[in-house]
Parts: C-alpha cells; sequence; structure tokens
C-alpha cells in the first residue's frame, strides 16, 4: 500500500464510557452514535490526497473515525459523507468502500484458515468431517458458500444431533477457490476445524466477517472459545499455526 501522510491527533475518547484500568477504551460509532467496543467497530483513517482508508488491524497513526462493524452502516457513512465529520477535515469515500472492508475481511479469514491449517487442525471431505463432528472435539464447521446445499444440510444435521443447542459455529462464508488457496487442496466443500489456539484465530476473524455481513453465523456462541482480533493478531502465531499455548479443552 501506498505510504501514508496521516495526521498526528488521537482519536478522541468517548467520556461517558471510561474503561476499567487495562481495558481498551470505547468508541463511538460515527452513523448510529452508539458506545462499543473496538472489536465491534471499523477505524478509519485520512490518507493520502484525503481518501478514506481502512484501518483494519487498528495500527495506523492519526486521528481515526469509528464505524460499526456493517456493511449497511459503512455504506452509509459514504452516503452522508460521515467521514468528514468525524475526521474533522474533507475526506473522500469511494462508493465500493463497503466492497474493499469485505475484501479485506475475507482475506482475513482466509489466512486464519490457512494458520489453522498448519498447526494440523483442519480436516476436509464429507466423511472425514461427518466422523470429526461424532468425535465431538471440533472448534467449528466450515462450508463453501458455493457448496451444493444438501451436503451443508446433512453436515448441519449432524452437528445438531451431536451438540444439541450447544453447537459450534457453522461457518458459511468462504468461496471453494478461496477455502482451496487457503488450504492449499483442491475442491475443499467441507472443513471441520479442530481445538487448538490457532484455530482461535480464525474464529475471530470469521465472526468479525459474519457480523460485517449481517450472517446469523455471527451470533453463534463460542462457550469460552471466543478470542478478539486484536488478541488475535498480537498472540505472535509462528509459521507452523502455533504459539507455545496449549489447545482448549475439549
Amino acid at each position: 500500500m501506498q505510504a501514508l501522510t496521516l495526521k498526528t491527533q488521537q482519536d478522541p475518547v468517548d467520556p461517558a464510557a471510561a474503561p476499567d484500568e487495562g481495558a481498551a477504551p470505547e468508541r463511538t460509532c460515527v452513523v448510529t452514535r452508539q458506545i462499543r467496543e473496538p472489536d465491534e467497530l471499523i477505524r478509519f483513517v485520512l490518507g493520502p490526497d484525503n481518501a478514506v482508508v481502512p484501518d483494519l488491524k487498528r495500527k495506523l497513526p492519526g486521528r481515526g473515525v469509528w464505524v460499526g462493524l456493517s456493511r449497511a452502516l459503512v455504506a452509509q457513512a459514504v452516503k452522508k459523507q460521515l467521514f468528514s465529520r468525524g475526521l474533522r477535515e474533507k475526506a473522500s469515500a469511494s462508493p465500493d468502500l463497503p466492497d474493499l472492508i469485505e475484501t479485506l475481511l475475507r482475506r482475513d479469514a482466509a489466512q486464519g484458515l490457512a494458520l489453522a491449517n498448519k498447526a494440523g487442525l483442519v480436516t476436509t471431505g464429507f466423511a472425514k468431517v461427518e466422523s470429526a463432528i461424532a468425535s465431538g472435539k471440533i472448534a467449528a464447521l466450515v462450508h463453501a458458500v458455493d457448496g451444493a446445499p444438501d451436503g451443508k444440510r446433512k453436515l448441519r444435521q449432524a452437528l445438531r444431533r451431536r451438540f444439541g443447542d450447544h453447537m459450534p459455529p457453522d461457518f458459511d462464508l468462504l468461496a471453494t477457490e478461496e477455502l482451496d488457496s487457503a488450504l492449499g487442496r483442491g475442491n475443499v466443500v467441507h472443513a471441520a476445524l479442530g481445538l487448538g489456539a490457532a484455530a482461535k484465530v480464525f474464529l475471530a476473524s470469521a465472526r468479525r466477517l459474519a457480523l460485517y455481513r449481517g450472517d446469523s453465523e455471527a451470533d453463534a456462541p463460542l462457550e469460552g472459545q471466543d478470542l478478539t482480533m486484536n488478541e488475535a493478531l498480537e498472540q505472535g502465531f509462528k509459521a507452523d499455526g502455533s504459539n507455545g499455548r496449549d489447545p482448549w479443552d475439549a
């Protein structure tokens, strides 16, 4: 990405949302004016030529403006030119900004899945995924968006039979081509994610993508397996998908 010439001001902390000591400060969505934790928002900064730049990892310097983690809210911010108000400077937001953010979130989810695969936590193929479900030691199911509905339905039924109301998340977010690329395999339609620290990175990124798209997977309970995106990014995973931590208990 082109080097950014950004302002030096820092994001204002909402005085009505003072956090506990050690907690991340809460921010206000420029569209809804609701106070949220940073992981429920997207940060934007001012880039070259006063272009609005998404800062998904919240690392870029300068004053930022925050929008709820929702395609619809980002589209509203673009349409109503709310970035200029939040950044207190004339800002140009591209009409395709909502699409760009989804592309970036899909890439993060694919990278998280690749990391879990390097750690040996990904099982593919209908029969093998069905066996993984029966074992009860899975963190999530992953299906290709363009996969056949019948296979997804059968595996979801198996998931419900095994776990009842406490089912692991069941994600339907990435296309077959994206799954193939992330896993280094061909024609991946169904995958099971095993229990392990590296799996939490995918769970964080996939849940963030689902929330942005407004999919039902965003509300799936993770039973203590959850990890915020910022925590996932700061855990220093190695190339083999490990980070020296033990997998969580099944």
